[in-house]
């Protein structure tokens, strides 16, 4: 093992990290002692107390406000073969408690001990996000690990997100080993779904509304139903299996909709299902000015608020489109409301769910509640890994 550098915090700036919190702010680092600019991005380091004590292993972005990810306390143990081995067949048991088959998120970044790495599993296609230049730099050896556990038919890599720009990475998304299998299929809650793996949104999936969904299936039968952002139909179809009278779904990208058509038909359900293109909002106006009405109502947006300033403008968002599903539903209709903004918190959700139908003379009842699926671990010390939120509501006429 090689020896590694030292970064050093400032005097307290070690009780957050001690605590459990992984990530190091570059504030928070002596650079009298230990500059910044000493380091290259990607580094390994040894993440010491002001008094020199070591507190674990990190890796270092001088360039970023998160300048150092914690990966392990054991300063024993640097990236590599042996540590991705270890950390994934640790996400791999816990998914084996929850999961009879092989579709699921199998590392979620630093609640699994993996800062900065995603990996979705659809059986033997795995597609992974690298986020950080720490993880970069060691990519050959997580694409290696993957192939000597699970004998992988392919691995893709979807580093193609903007937030991989203030790591001064570049953005691409290609096949890192194997060969793609012409459709790459994925079973949720008994549904069978084609994923496009390159090209679509994210990892080319959404595994994180799995329980929602699940929970939402008990509740539309024989219902009209509509899917806003409906993506593939990751929940109209589920609906549409679940006994629901008819589907439709909205969504902004016609490869989106051509992909809920044809999990329709592979799922049997192809005559329940219908599609609306163009802009949620606009849609759902000309459905209210067309007199269309619901008995169950999925909003289910990207998130309107990625960072705390955008707070403000996204809640408006969120107020907008729950306001518009309501005029959507039927007397005594469900809304099913969802945010995957961290910044939006739970009752912040609640509250704009609440102005939406006191501006439309309604009463909201909030009848359960659910979180993001259990291969989404949180780490109770790290807020941000928890994220999604989604509320069940009746909503009535105003009492």
């Amino acid at each position: 093992m090689a020896d590694l550098a030292s970064l050093r915090l400032k005097k307290n700036e070690d009780r957050r990290i001690k605590q459990g919190h992984i990530w190091v702010f570059s504030n928070e680092v002596d650079t009298q002692t230990t500059p910044l600019k000493s380091f290259e991005a990607g580094q390994q380091v040894v993440v010491e107390a002001s008094n020199g004590k070591p507190l674990g292993l990190a890796y270092v972005n001088p360039n970023t406000l998160i300048c150092a990810r914690v990966f392990t306390r054991d300063v024993k143990h640097q990236l590599g073969l042996t540590f991705f081995k270890k950390r994934l067949q640790q996400a791999q048991a816990l998914r084996e408690v929850m999961y009879s088959e092989p579709y699921y998120r199998l590392a979620f970044g630093e609640s699994d001990g993996l800062p900065g790495l995603v990996i979705d599993r659809f059986d033997d296609v795995f597609v992974v996000q690298i986020g950080t230049a720490g993880m970069e730099a060691v990519k050959q050896d997580i694409l290696q690990v993957l192939i000597n556990l699970y004998h992988p038919r392919a691995v893709v890599w979807r580093n193609d997100m903007a937030s991989r720009e203030l790591e001064g990475l570049s953005r691409y998304q290609e096949l890192a080993y194997g060969e793609l299998p012409e459709q790459v299929t994925l079973i949720e809650n008994g549904a069978k779904f084609v994923v496009p793996v390159l090209g679509g949104q994210k990892t080319g999936w959404f595994y994180d509304h799995r329980s929602a969904r699940a929970r939402m299936s008990q509740m539309v039968e024989g219902k009209r139903v509509l899917d806003v952002f409906s993506y593939l139909g990751g929940w109209g179809i589920q609906a549409a299996l679940a006994g629901a009278e008819s589907v439709a779904c909205v969504d902004a990208s016609e490869p989106a909709l051509d992909g809920v058509h044809l999990n329709a038909e592979l799922n049997g359900v192809a005559d329940k299902v219908t599609s609306y293109q163009g802009n949620a909002f606009e849609v759902m106006t000309a459905l209210i000015g067309q007199a269309e009405k619901f008995d169950v109502v999925i909003v289910d947006p990207p998130a309107f608020v990625k960072r705390k300033k955008d707070l403000k403008s996204g809640s408006e968002g969120y107020r907008r489109v729950n306001e518009l599903a309501m005029r959507l539903l039927s007397p005594n209709g469900i809304l099913i409301s969802a945010s995957c903004s961290h910044h939006m918190s739970r009752d912040a959700l609640l509250n704009q769910i609440q102005v939406a139908a006191s501006h439309i003379d309604r009463t909201v009842q909030l009848f359960d509640q659910a979180h993001q699926a259990p291969d989404h671990p949180v780490h109770p010390a790290i807020p941000e890994t928890e994220y999604l939120k989604t509320f069940f509501c009746r909503v009535m006429a105003k009492w």
